[in-house]
Parts: structure tokens; sequence; C-alpha cells
């Protein structure tokens, strides 16, 4: 066996995403590699939450149907689960919350009674119980919650070894490669802060939307040691109105957010566009439109992203896949936003964003200043330059007036309506775009994973990247992704495409947005497999899609 499926399950309120994150922490202490999809309602106690964890020899970033071991916190979530065991899987549950099953039981709330534990450990005792079953040494297990559970540490580890004590050796976790190191784990929201952080981020500005809201909470609790500003203001408006205040001051600056906040920020984003003013959004999908399923993941925002606000003016998109490309991604939306002088979007969702994955270090990206002003002669915000980028001044600097203006202006801000200047302006905005798609020659724009010279090709993007690899592997295809959408990698795209004679969207969404993007740009794709329900492909159902359109 070389990989394992463990679903810890309960009601909202009983810990399950931190549990979650502790299983995925003690299996990667384990050597291995690891990923969580962690599935919720919009409910702050009740309903029926759960977090599903695969660890493997190889780095998931997809799940099977199939679960070795369940770990019930409630009756419900045996009903909804225990059917997707596998031969051999097991139940462990709580006696006291849980009837007619076989497996193994625990009398959890006598445990965290006699231990005069916080109600809320009772997951430990779960969690301790697995990792006896599995074979995890002790001494990994106290290791692991020492560094991962936020309070009560010594509760929580009575508990589990309560759970501990109490549960047999089975079968053992698969075996690591030789020399694989233990490595980190994060959401994807964690990656996207870092990566912020690692490209100077000054300021965060968000309003809570999930599932963006944990970017906003991660900044906020280390803004004295990642250095930054970290503000809430009332709502989205002000969020972006704020964050354009601050790129006017000079401080590089980032928001977050979902579809429903973006909507409110698209007149402020234009106005970005307008008065040339750099600020990078999150924009972290869900299913919509309007409040739609806000607990859950969709990629039904890439058309909205590629076109919010009028008029037209550049903005470069990004959606990455992983971990790796989520840090990398938003420095370098970071760096072209202050190159070009213009908003940027990173283009994510629930399933990257609050899925938790081993991290496997953060890659460099290519150097890219912005352009300043030398302070040689008379200032103009809006002077031409090369590729169509004015030098910056910070306001407050001796001498200079630095005026924006969200109207058609002049070189020095001044509001013009006369047809000269207004189609010199809008030039000077397209030139930006030219010369950012020739910038983005050197970064990997598209990805190609699978056999290169399969005739068919999965076209994805986004989170939807690891199931089409995993997918892709088991029925020998292709998969190209571009991770930039504007401007679009037209070259890459086309060279990552070349000979395939199929190719297959795969997108959650129901209109097949990407298929729609790539069209415009001229190339072909011959099938459409779209989810919408909020919840990500499992690999055995892409499968069995993609062959219904012969694949």
């Amino acid at each position: 066996m070389d990989e394992i499926a463990v679903l810890i399950g309960g009601k909202a309120g009983e810990g399950i995403n931190i549990a979650g994150s502790v299983v995925v922490r003690l299996i990667a202490g384990c050597g291995l590699r690891a990923a969580m999809y962690y599935d919720y309602p919009s409910l702050i106690k009740g309903g029926h939450n759960f977090a599903v964890i695969r660890g493997a020899v190889k780095q998931p970033y997809c799940h099977r149907e199939g679960l070795d071991l369940v770990l019930a916190l409630d009756q419900e979530t045996v009903r909804r689960h225990q059917g997707r065991l596998r031969a051999g899987g097991g139940v462990i549950y709580d006696t006291g919350r849980v009837r007619g099953v076989e497996g193994t039981g625990l009398p959890l709330d006598e445990i965290v009674k006699e231990e005069g534990a916080p109600a809320v450990t009772r997951n430990m005792g779960l969690i301790g119980a697995f990792c006896k079953t599995c074979a995890i040494p002790w001494e990994t297990v106290e290791t692991v919650l020492r560094r991962a559970v936020p309070k009560a540490v010594e509760a929580n580890l009575q508990v589990a070894k309560r759970g501990y004590e109490a549960a047999e050796m089975g079968r053992p976790l698969p075996t690591p490669t030789a020399g694989g190191a233990v490595l980190p784990a994060l959401t994807g929201n964690e990656a996207v802060a870092l990566g912020l952080v690692e490209a100077g981020l000054e300021g965060y500005i968000a309003y809570p939307m999930t599932p963006s809201s944990s970017i906003l909470h991660f900044l906020a609790a280390r803004q004295e040691e990642f250095g930054t500003s970290v503000v809430h203001p009332e709502n989205e408006i002000s969020v972006m109105l704020m964050a354009l205040g601050a790129a006017y001051a000079g401080r590089r600056v980032a928001v977050g957010t979902s579809g429903g906040g973006f909507c409110l920020m698209t007149e402020g984003f234009s106005l970005a566009g307008m008065a040339e003013l750099p600020v990078v959004v999150v924009l972290a999908q869900r299913p919509g439109p309007s409040t739609g399923v806000p607990t859950y993941s969709g990629q039904g925002d890439l058309l909205f992203a590629l076109s919010a606000g009028q008029g037209e003016f550049p903005r470069p998109v990004a959606a990455p896949a992983t971990l790796e490309e989520a840090w990398y991604w938003t420095g370098a939306l970071l760096d072209l936003a202050w190159r070009f002088q213009t908003p940027a979007v990173l283009l994510t969702d629930k399933n990257l964003g609050e899925g938790m994955y081993t991290f496997h270090g953060a890659p460099r990206r290519p150097p890219l200043p912005s352009v300043r002003w030398d302070g040689d002669g008379d200032y103009r915000r809006y002077a031409p330059g090369p590729d169509g980028v004015s030098p910056l001044a910070d306001p407050g600097t001796t001498g200079v007036i630095v005026k924006v203006n969200s109207y058609t202006h002049d070189e020095r801000g001044i509001t013009v309506e006369d047809q000269a200047t207004v189609a010199r302006m809008a030039k000077k905005r397209k030139e930006k775009e030219k010369a950012m798609a020739e910038v983005l020659m050197g970064y990997p724009s598209v990805v190609t994973t699978g056999d290169p010279a399969a005739k068919t090709a999965l076209l994805c993007w986004g989170s939807t990247a690891g199931v089409c690899t995993e997918a892709a592997r088991d029925l020998g295809l292709r998969v190209v992704r571009p991770v930039v959408l504007s401007p679009f990698p037209t070259e890459q795209f086309s060279a990552a495409l070349k000979g395939a004679g199929q190719v297959i969207a795969v997108e959650e969404n129901l209109d097949g947005q990407l298929a729609r993007l790539v069209r415009a740009e001229g190339h072909r794709v011959d099938a459409m497999v779209g989810k919408y329900d909020g919840r990500p492909f499992f690999i055995e159902d892409l499968e069995r899609r993609l062959k219904e359109v012969g694949a």
C-alpha cells in the first residue's frame, strides 16, 4: 500500500478542521506527503463537518472515493461515509454518540471528564487511536501535537494518550521513499499570505469573505513578525478604496475577497486601471451567483476577473494550482502590478485556499523592479515611458506633485476630453499589456504534465490540476494548464498543445469558461467535463467522465 485515506467527521464546533490539520501533520511527520479537503456548511454549530486526508509516498493534490479509516464523533459521520470504506478499512468512533458499528470504540465523554479536559478535545481521543492503529510512534504524536494544537496542549495530549492506549496496532502507514524529508504543511491561503510577504507586502486590507478569510486572519495574527499593516474595514468598497490610497502613497498592498465582494470592488478596480495604481486582488471563488454556496468551491469567476471594471485596461490574471504556485504567483503578481502600475488578480478557490498540503519549498521568481523617477526635470505622473510605464515618484517627494485622476487625463494628471489625448492615453495602457505579455514569456505561464506526446490533452486551470494530472497518469493523457490567463500566453500555450488530436476541458463550472477563453484565442476544444455542485472531483469520478467523452 503506497497511500492511506482517513476521514474525521462531526458537527460544526467540534474542531474538525483543526483535527484534520493535525492528522495531515502526523502523516507528514512520518515522512509522507499529504493533502486535506475540508467540507463544512455555512453554520457556526451543528450540521455535518468532515475533513478527508490522503497520505501518500508521492504528493497528492486530490482524493479518491475509497477510505481506509473513518474517525466518527457522531452517528451522521458513520451514516454518510461508512459505505466508502475499502476492504480492510475500519471505523474508530465515540461509543457515547455512535451505535451499531463494528470497530474501535472509545468512551470519549468519560475520557474527557476524567482528564478534566475541554469537551472539544474529544477529537484528540480519536486521533490518538488512529495513531496507534497506524503504528505511529507516541514520540512523533507528542512532537506533532505540541506544535499543531493551538491551546490546551497538555489536555489534548492526555486525551490523545488515552485513545492511543485504548487502540490496537493495525496496518502501518505506507513506507516513505528512502531519504524522504519531513515537510511542513500549509493551507493554500497561508501560502498566498507568505508569498505576498516574501514579495514585500506592506499592507493587507480585507473584509472577511469565505474562502479568503483565513488570509486576513493569518496575516493579522503576525503583523509585527511580518512588518505589515492589516486592516479590516466596514465593507469591500472601503477595502478597495483604502488599498488604492495606500498604493498611491507608495505602499505595496493586496486585498482579499470572493465573488460577491469583488462585485463591490469593481468600480474601484476600474479606477485603479485608469489612475494606474498597483493593487493585487486575491479572488477566492465560491459557487455563485450572489451569495451562492459560501463554504464550497467553484471556478465560475474567470470571465468576470478578465473583464471586471468598465472600459479597457490591462490586468495580469493568474490561477495557481499548488502551494508552491500560490506562493510564486502571488509574489509575481505583486511585482507585475508595481512594474506596470496596474491592478492584478490572483484566482484561487476553496479547494486550494482552505485545503492543506505538504509544502515543498518556495520557488524563486525573476527579479522585476518597479520603474522609479530619477529626480531629473519636471515630474509628470503619466509621462511617456518605455512600454507605456511612467516613472513613479512617491507623494511627499520634495518639489513633486503626484496627481492621479479617474478621468481621462494628460501626462500631468489633468482632466482632458480632446480626441488626441484620449486616444494617446488608451494606447499607453495597451502598450503595458503587450510589454507584460513579453515579460511573462520568462515565467512558467503554462504547465504541461502527463504524457507530452499523448494525442488527447486535458485542458484545466487552478485546483483541478491535481485530479487531472492523476487521471492523465492512469489513462495515458496529456495535461495542458495555463496558469496565466491574462494576458493570454499564446505562444507557450500553442507549443504545449501542439500535436493534440482531442482537447477535453475539465472545469468546476457549468459553462466551460476556460474553454470559451481558449476558443476565443483561436484554439479548438472538443469536449467539456464540468462539475458545479461545489465539491471537487474524485479521481475515479473524473476518469469515468473522461471515458464517456472518448478519452
